[in-house]
């Protein structure tokens, strides 16, 4: 059976009350980016017991700890074991006890601040001045996925619209440079609108094969040209005709973690909770 979830942020940052919302739309799982009004990996133990305590009371199971980890940071002016990677590496290790503590498989990392041209050819490499970036971003990686691998928990990489990785082609590449199974990639089909990444057949058959540790969903109408992303319910933008044939596509795969509904739609005058609720009927059709 499909396991769904939600962001629980994107209903309300008052944690009980995203947990009624989730559970009341029959979802089961509850990913942990935002709660109360810290970013999680920054709650005292006192508070990640109540959210251990309030998923127990509601039935609610994590999906996953995802905190902005590497994402602020900029690979060119980063160096394994300068101040700010030390600090990311702190926050990661806060995060993999939070999700040992209720129970998440999952801790989300960023593959920091993106770098547009990575890889060239036919004499144009000598053009790009960050050539090299791509194998700094793996070096900067590599001590969180050995920490994972020494805590016995798995790190997902999000393929984000900001990160290096920003799509699904490069997340694979990302996970088969490290060649451990305690990286996979946290897939966000919409964020690959923005790279110009159809989720299927681009997205789904770079990923082919095991690489995908977890899903975001969400829809949005996306301009490059522009610099603009508008965020709308589900099955009103540009990834409507993708969703059925990204659901359909999951499940051909053997797909068998978490698919998380992303809430970021806030109607006009409204609350993202009324976004959630305008959303995830479809949500549920779809993936369920």
């Amino acid at each position: 059976m499909t396991k769904l979830g939600v962001i629980t942020d994107g209903i309300s940052r008052d944690f009980e009350h995203a947990l009624k919302a989730l559970v009341a739309a029959g979802l089961e799982y509850a990913e942990l980016q935002f709660v109360w009004d810290k970013e999680v990996g920054d709650l005292s133990g006192a508070e990640i017991a109540k959210v251990k305590q309030l998923m127990d009371v509601h039935g609610v199971r994590a999906s996953s700890v995802s905190r902005y980890l590497f994402g602020r940071l900029s690979v060119l002016d980063t160096a394994v074991g300068d101040p700010a990677h030390q600090r990311e590496m702190e926050a990661l290790k806060r995060c993999i006890a939070t999700a040992q503590t209720i129970g998440a498989p999952l801790v989300r990392v960023q593959s920091f601040r993106k770098e547009m041209i990575l890889f060239g050819g036919g004499g144009f490499e000598a053009w790009i001045p960050t050539l090299h970036a791509w194998d700094k971003l793996v070096a900067l990686l590599a001590p969180a996925v050995a920490l994972a691998e020494s805590e016995g928990i798995t790190l997902v990489v999000e393929t984000a619209n900001s990160g290096m990785v920003n799509s699904a082609y490069l997340a694979r590449k990302l996970v088969d440079a490290h060649q451990s199974p305690h990286l996979r990639v946290l897939w966000d089909p919409g964020n690959g609108l923005y790279c110009n990444e159809s989720a299927v057949p681009e997205g789904l058959e770079s990923l082919a094969g095991g690489y995908i540790g977890h899903v975001h969903v969400k829809d949005q109408r996306v301009s490059i040209r522009a610099a603009t992303i508008e965020s709308c319910r589900l099955g009103d933008g540009q990834m409507a005709p993708m969703l059925k044939p990204l659901a359909e596509g999951l499940k051909r795969e053997g797909y068998e973690g978490v698919i998380s509904f992303e809430s970021v739609y806030r109607p006009e005058g409204g609350l993202f909770e009324d976004g959630f609720r305008a959303s995830v009927g479809l949500f549920k059709e779809l993936f369920g």
